[in-house]
């Protein structure tokens, strides 16, 4: 894999919406940093987060994650974690995952770590002795 020269980062790509006030943008800065890591592999000037919350505070709150990456598809993330601290992480691990799961998806398909499950081949099966079972049992 090429090194990306600007890599995104949470810090340089997130926008507060809905709901978030820019005093909140810090703080949910510091609960996404771990997706510094998975975000190093994109440009930061072709990738864009924002997180928004309907009902803040209300037993219905919804918080929304969308992360747009030029080339890909946007990714949007819920939760309905009443706790804005446990949303906020929920969000964050969906997008991880996908961001993860997506990244899969596009690398080679003859690459031999994916080929290599580890998992021992299923048996052969005699086709012979099934066939004469069933017509044994059919008889």
């Amino acid at each position: 894999m090429s090194a990306v020269a600007n890599p995104a980062t949470v810090g340089e790509c997130l926008r507060v919406g809905t709901g978030f006030s820019q005093g909140d943008r810090n703080w949910i800065a510091e609960q996404f940093a771990t997706l510094d890591a998975r975000l190093a592999g994109f440009h930061a000037d072709v990738t864009e987060l924002e997180v928004s919350v309907k009902d803040r505070e209300a037993r219905g709150q919804k918080v929304t994650l969308e992360c747009w990456i030029a080339g890909r598809q946007k990714i949007v993330t819920t939760s309905s974690e009443e706790d804005l601290h446990a949303a906020l992480n929920d969000v964050r691990d969906d997008l991880r995952r996908r961001l993860n799961d997506a990244k899969t998806k596009q690398e080679p398909r003859h690459n031999k770590h994916l080929r290599d499950t580890g998992q021992a081949e299923a048996a052969p099966v005699d086709l012979d002795n099934d066939t004469a079972r069933v017509d044994a049992e059919t008889a």
